[in-house]
């Protein structure tokens, strides 16, 4: 059985400070396989948060942009952008030269384009693999300072996918992951909140199931009735969390 989980998923039920990889090597030497781990973070080193001081016209070509940035260096950069969303005075997603752009895999290099300059590049979702959108390049508003590292503004969550081989029954949970890692020392378990919806009441009307056990090879059976469910939209925080493990939430 493969089961996907995001890394602040986990910090739900887990109080640590381990790191992605320490919580990885961890689970391997618990024998439960990781089978990968997907860290936007990893591959956003080097990214900055910039703004768009000056937008103009590329002189020789009439889809592409001239713009000055501030990307917290003290002076200026020249970037030539083709993206159509670009304007002044926007807050956006830079990486200077050596960065390398996630969607390639190699390190940017300063360019020439149509005899103009350009010293940077400044970045769509889809070029940073944080989504599919690519006709824009992404507005960040304005609320930060040039300079920021992208990884302390995006949420940037780790992904880890895990086998559990049929013998770990008590790990088909990221309860149960979250239980054996503190187990192991790797934090404090935190006990699950459960609150009831707004509303909500207990029925007295309601008759109590019965279950019988025929076999003494039974130790114990634990039943929960739920009733009165009505689908709904998932709360934000419950969609994003199982995007990030590939499901695709109720919206």
């Amino acid at each position: 059985t493969v089961m996907k989980f995001s890394h602040q998923w986990l910090k739900r039920y887990l109080e640590t400070n381990a790191t992605v990889e320490q919580i990885a090597a961890k689970l391997v030497e618990l024998g439960l396989e990781v089978e990968s781990v997907n860290d936007p973070a990893a591959a956003l080193k080097g990214f900055v948060y910039a703004k768009v001081v000056e937008r103009e016209k590329h002189p020789n070509a009439d889809r592409l942009s001239l713009c000055k940035v501030d990307a917290g260096g003290g002076q200026l950069i020249q970037v030539v952008c083709g993206a159509p969303n670009v304007k002044a005075n926007m807050g956006v997603a830079f990486a200077s030269i050596g960065t390398v752009i996630p969607i390639t895999g190699e390190a940017l290099k300063k360019g020439t384009i149509r005899d103009v300059e350009s010293c940077g590049m400044l970045c769509s979702s889809r070029e940073l693999l944080l989504g599919e959108e690519s006709d824009g390049i992404m507005d960040l508003g304005l609320e930060y300072q040039p300079g920021t590292p992208l990884t302390d503004i995006l949420a940037c969550d780790a992904v880890y996918d895990v086998s559990i081989t049929p013998n770990r029954g008590d790990c088909f949970s990221v309860y149960g992951i979250a239980r054996d890692l503190s187990a192991s020392g790797m934090g404090v378990l935190k006990e699950p909140v459960i609150t009831s919806p707004a509303g909500a009441r207990q029925s007295s009307g309601e008759s109590t199931p019965t279950v019988s056990l025929g076999t003494p090879l039974c130790v114990q059976f634990s039943l929960c009735r739920i009733s009165g469910v009505k689908n709904g939209t998932s709360p934000s925080w419950l969609q994003e969390l199982l995007s990030r493990a590939g499901q695709k939430p109720i919206t």
